[in-house]
């Protein structure tokens, strides 16, 4: 959900904080192959659906630190476009940026691959070992 003005007839994006991406999960993959977007950024991970839409259309997931909005808006360089604002409002609609050194870590790949799920696999042996 960033946050974004117009100054001298330009885009400039003053916060860029990821939002939790859980609950686009309904709508994220047909938006990806319709639109053609190959990268999404948020926080929190995606479900499922997502994940097979990302292989499909050879996109990724990159997941951002919550909390560090304006450090994020910083390494956004350029806004190139934006698509479908006055249907879904600016924190919704679709940003095209151009950013230079954007701390995210690819976390779900088209490949199928979901760190998120890994980390939860992971967690419950940890916390079934602790609990035995």
């Amino acid at each position: 959900g960033p946050v974004v003005v117009k100054e001298k007839g330009k885009w400039v994006v003053k916060a860029a904080g990821p939002t939790t991406s859980i609950r686009e999960e309904p709508y994220q993959g047909p938006l990806m192959e319709q639109y053609g977007i190959r990268a999404v950024i948020g926080k929190g991970g995606m479900g499922p659906k997502t994940l097979e839409y990302l292989k499909k259309v050879g996109g990724v997931y990159f997941h951002a630190i919550g909390g560090a909005a304006q450090v994020l808006a910083e390494r956004v360089v350029e806004v190139s476009g934006v698509h479908m604002a006055k249907e879904l409002g600016a924190p919704e609609a679709i940003w095209e940026f151009v950013v230079e050194k954007f701390p995210v870590v690819v976390t779900m790949d088209s490949h199928g691959k979901s760190l998120h799920d890994q980390v939860m696999a992971d967690s419950q042996k940890r916390l079934k070992k602790l609990m035995d």
